[in-house]
């Protein structure tokens, strides 16, 4: 092979005296460094120090190595942390079963977020996420008396806590307004039951709107829609989806969503005789029970206020007369 000439020039490496000195670990057990241009026996093998790199080179035996790491696997205190830490595992299991047992068991709050734990079969096949709070906006013109009356009807099942303001663009409210307020106020707020906070502001705007998303601005238009949401997330008995009388439901709000754009009161009237066609002989428009339906078609005929009793049929004078037992409006 070709010679290649030396780049650098060769120092004497003078090494300092003021630092402890170390025991070569990388040396097998058979093998002893000593001092520059001596003999050093290892494995045997009979090899020579360089005086100018003061270095020592040896066979590394691998089979001494690998004893050497047995013997150390062996000690006590390598045991004993093997030991301990089988005994956290089995003791973090065990914690996270109690947990879990909790949780299923209570359904309510973890680490001061309100959590629905529901099924498929319960929620429509809804995937389990935290309830964040809730703001709906609304013009006193437009009250949305359904979440007086969820609050009502729920109040052994569920808790809505709904905290009012009033927006800069607001200069009154009016006496309807602060009624409804009122009557928000009288609701007991049961801590032990499942809660969702919702905020009410009254301001200037066109449709009554909830934001669900605290991160972005994702607004749900309309009190019927905002029933549907408040249903799928209140308390089971309210949830309809895997109800035999799901598109039953869905159309009564239907109705009640077109009721409140009606700009005539014929063309309101003509609702009402499509809401009494879907009630026919039945207790509530969900059936035996009340749903969120009967929300929906009471509280819009609270806002409609030209539809009187005599635009009414005698089913829905009877069924008013059930449902205001529950909602208490």
């Amino acid at each position: 092979m070709y010679e290649l000439k030396t780049l650098l020039p060769q120092f004497d490496i003078k090494l300092p005296t003021c630092m402890y000195e170390l025991k070569n670990t990388s040396l097998s057990a058979g093998a002893a460094a000593g001092p520059a241009g001596k003999l050093i026996q290892c494995n045997g093998v009979t090899e020579c120090a360089s005086e100018t790199t003061k270095s020592v080179t040896c066979a590394l035996d691998l089979d001494i190595l690998g004893r050497q790491i047995q013997q150390l696997l062996k000690q006590e205190d390598t045991a004993a942390v093997m030991q301990r830490q089988e005994k956290v595992l089995k003791q973090l299991e065990e914690l996270k079963a109690q947990l879990g047992k909790i949780r299923s068991s209570l359904g309510v709050r973890v680490c001061g977020k309100t959590v629905q734990h529901t099924t498929a079969y319960q929620n429509g096949g809804l995937k389990e996420v935290p309830l964040h709070d809730v703001v709906v906006n609304g013009h006193p013109n437009f009250i949305p008396y359904a979440l007086l009356a969820l609050k009502n009807a729920w109040r052994d099942l569920y808790t809505i806590d709904v905290k009012t303001f009033t927006h800069s663009t607001m200069a009154d409210i009016g006496p309807a307004a602060r009624e409804f307020e009122a009557n928000l106020a009288k609701v007991p707020v049961n801590a032990a039951l499942p809660k969702i906070n919702v905020t009410l502001i009254w301001k200037n705007c066109e449709h009554t709107e909830m934001i669900s998303s605290p991160t972005m601005y994702v607004p749900i238009y309309g009190e019927v829609n905002i029933i549907r949401y408040l249903g799928r997330v209140g308390p089971t008995e309210y949830r309809y989806e895997n109800s035999p009388l799901c598109n039953e439901i869905d159309a009564v709000l239907d109705i009640c969503y077109q009721l409140l754009r009606c700009s005539t009161h014929k063309s309101q009237v003509a609702m009402v005789r499509l809401l009494d066609k879907r009630l026919q002989q039945q207790q509530f428009f969900g059936g035996d029970q009340m749903s969120v339906a009967d929300i929906g078609v009471y509280s819009s005929l609270i806002r409609m206020p030209a539809i009187t009793d005599k635009d009414l049929t005698p089913a829905l004078l009877a069924w008013r007369k059930r449902a205001r037992l529950v909602t208490q409006i």
